[in-house]
């Protein structure tokens, strides 16, 4: 008998299904297992987390085939979300297994000997197996992780932006050339491509590299220095796409702060206070005293502040002209990074349009990595059901331009089933919310693993409502730039992925609205919420998807037939999906945090891409589980900016200028009568 664990990661949301022979045991620490145990062939899973024991628990086969979840620990675990009251417990397979930050799905498997399918499971798992869930090292090398040709099959990519792969491209960039650890000058004027030099150089193109170039900017740097690798015009355009997909247009508020502004790295005036000045003047005297008391006023007193996606996007174009972001903009997808023999980089990039082909060169000093999210993260069982049906109406993402769901039921009624209980989920709601007062005729199925409770860090616990984790923003405030924020950066990697699954998790902001809609639904019989894991999807006699779920109360299967299933689980985060990022961290054999994502010192800086004076920085997504926690927010990419311009200060590089005091004050004078830096 072998045993499958099945969650999902509390801080990327990625799915995790390893497959064990039993014995299995797991906790912090199994360099120790009780005497009757010692010498016999035992499967280890080690977490980290503090709120799991050092030996918290093993799960083993009976004499008489009974398979047992015995605990051992000190903190305890819960199952189908009661506390465990005996020491031992019988599972019968689909049991969820609570245990510190982790809600773990038990399923059982046949091993190779009983079922002749499992061939994959023996070779994967051969033996007895030690599954570092978080590595015992502070770093990953990926030295037997190989490239990847394509984003595998279950993603979707959304965009094409910085993710073609080089391999698939013909002969760009020279595959020998490219094979180097260090490039000459000579070698690449020698292909006859272009061969353009900047000084700096921003790969990426969105509100990362906005950011950067906008603190470089007023840190002294002349736009003439600097260039923007990107396929897009506006630094927006792609957050702008996938807010529009998951409902939230321009006259809607995003989640953000109001004094997370990327148009102003002083953050003052916030969006608040601006959005209560034009109030103001407009004679909307309440409204503009509405607006300061949700700012000022404590989150369970009044809705949170977050300001309108146009607002944002406007004050950002605002910005881009002052400090001439076209001027700076090369159209073109990056391929490939390499170090140059003289202590710089070249970034091979193709700006090839319809009928013209045009691969070119760029040779920098200092380079800035933003490449955000790869792709949409398409559940695995929802991926299959695409690909065995073809069908790409009834089964979406909620990040995917899915409109025809909402016309379909507005017109005709129907069952919606959501999976996913996040940002995205909220707005599916709410639209769906607004679906239902033109059609009654709607109902709505919520799928959730296993029932919430709320993390807890210390005293400290989330709030939960109908299952849905309430927080204003995707991390506690005091990690931006607070206490948490000043022990993640003196935290070992292994001690950042710890705190950041006690700090993180799938949360939303609590609005009245749509909390209404929720229990409203819950009271009137057309919102539902389901526990358990899903087994398969099918397509039913009447072409609409069917979800067979294995219920996590006395294991029990149920069928939940819908007209369309949404899924709002989130986007990728995993940088080897990116090929152009795989290409780096493969070729220059980069360490990789416990998150799996690119290790960054407290300044950003890719340290093992050092070349001589040259540096490179990262920023976003792609550093998650370094030294800041909200790496992916506005003030995130602001303070990351910050820190890596600051550290080109120290090393003085080209152009920088000190930004403090009398300096600082006049730059941002010259930000609020919108002069140039």
């Amino acid at each position: 008998m072998h045993i499958q664990l099945s969650w999902e990661d509390p801080i990327t949301e990625e799915q995790q299904e390893p497959i064990f022979p039993l014995p299995l045991a797991f906790g912090r620490d199994l360099s120790q297992l009780p005497s009757r145990w010692q010498g016999q062939e035992v499967s280890r899973a080690v977490f980290t987390s503090r709120e799991v024991s050092r030996y918290h628990a093993l799960i083993y086969c009976s004499e008489n085939g009974q398979v047992i979840y015995e605990d051992r620990s000190a903190n305890g675990s819960r199952i189908n979300g009661k506390k465990i009251r005996q020491a031992r417990q019988v599972l019968t397979g689909g049991e969820v297994v609570q245990f510190g930050p982790y809600n773990v799905t038990v399923s059982l498997v046949a091993s190779a000997d009983e079922d002749p399918d499992a061939t994959l499971l023996t070779r994967a798992h051969r033996g007895t197996p030690t599954l570092l869930l978080e590595p015992p090292t502070d770093l990953i090398r990926p030295d037997t992780r190989t490239p990847i040709d394509i984003p595998p099959p279950s993603t979707v990519v959304f965009a094409p932006e910085q993710i073609v792969d080089s391999r698939a491209a013909g002969e760009f960039p020279p595959p020998q050339l490219f094979q180097a650890e260090h490039i000459s000058l000579a070698a690449l004027r020698a292909t006859g491509l272009p061969v353009e030099e900047s000084e700096y150089l921003a790969l990426g193109g969105g509100i990362g590299s906005f950011v950067w170039v906008d603190t470089l900017r007023i840190h002294g740097v002349k736009p003439e220095q600097i260039r923007v690798i990107s396929i897009a015009q506006k630094p927006y355009e792609r957050y702008e796409r996938l807010l529009n997909n998951c409902q939230i247009p321009r006259w809607k508020r995003i989640r953000s702060g109001s004094d997370s502004c990327p148009d102003n790295i002083w953050g003052w005036p916030g969006y608040a206070l601006r959005e209560a000045w034009r109030s103001f003047f407009s004679g909307r005297v309440l409204e503009a005293l509405g607006f300061l008391w949700q700012v000022f006023s404590e989150p369970l007193l009044a809705d949170t502040y977050t300001p309108r996606a146009g607002d944002v996007f406007t004050a950002m174009d605002r910005e881009a002209a002052r400090i001439g972001w076209e001027q700076m903009l090369c159209y073109g997808n990056i391929r490939a990074i390499r170090k140059t023999e003289d202590g710089r980089y070249v970034v091979a990039y193709s700006a090839t349009r319809a009928g013209h082909t045009d691969h070119r060169f760029r040779v920098a000093k200092y380079v800035h990595l933003a490449t955000g999210y790869p792709a949409i993260k398409l559940l695995k069982d929802l991926q299959e059901f695409r690909e065995q049906t073809g069908d790409l109406k009834s089964v979406v993402h909620g990040y995917e331009p899915h409109s025809h769901v909402y016309e379909h039921l507005e017109k005709h009624g129907g069952t919606v089933l959501i999976r996913g209980f996040g940002i995205v989920a909220s707005q599916v709601m709410e639209r769906i919310y607004e679906a239902r007062k033109v059609n009654p005729r709607i109902s709505v199925v919520h799928l959730s693993r296993s029932p919430k409770s709320g993390n807890r860090f210390g005293r400290a616990k989330r709030a939960v409502e109908n299952h849905w984790e309430f927080q204003p923003y995707n991390w506690p405030k005091a990690t931006w730039g607070g206490d948490l924020r000043a022990m993640l950066e003196a935290a070992t990697p292994l001690e950042r992925r710890e705190l950041l699954e006690l700090w993180g998790g799938t949360t939303t902001a609590s609005r009245r609205k749509w909390r209404r809609a929720v229990q409203e639904g819950l009271q009137q019989g057309w919102y539902s919420i389901l526990f358990g894991k899903v087994e398969k999807v099918e397509l039913d006699n009447k072409g609409k998807p069917v979800t067979y779920i294995q219920g996590t109360h006395n294991n029990t299967q149920v069928k939940v037939e819908a007209d369309f299933v949404i899924d709002c689980t989130g986007l990728v985060s995993d940088p080897m999906t990116n090929p152009l990022l795989n290409d780096l961290i493969s070729h220059y054999h980069l360490p990789l945090n416990p998150h799996g994502r690119l290790h960054v010192s407290n300044d950003f800086e890719l340290v093992e891409m050092r070349n001589r004076e040259g540096r490179m920085y990262a920023a976003g997504i792609i550093t998650l589980g370094g030294p800041y926690a909200p790496v992916d927010t506005f003030l995130g990419l602001q303070y990351c900016a910050h820190r890596s311009v600051e550290h080109l200060v120290r090393v003085r590089a080209p152009g920088t200028k000190t930004l403090e005091g009398i300096g600082s004050l006049w730059q941002w004078c010259k930000w609020a009568l919108n002069l140039k830096p």
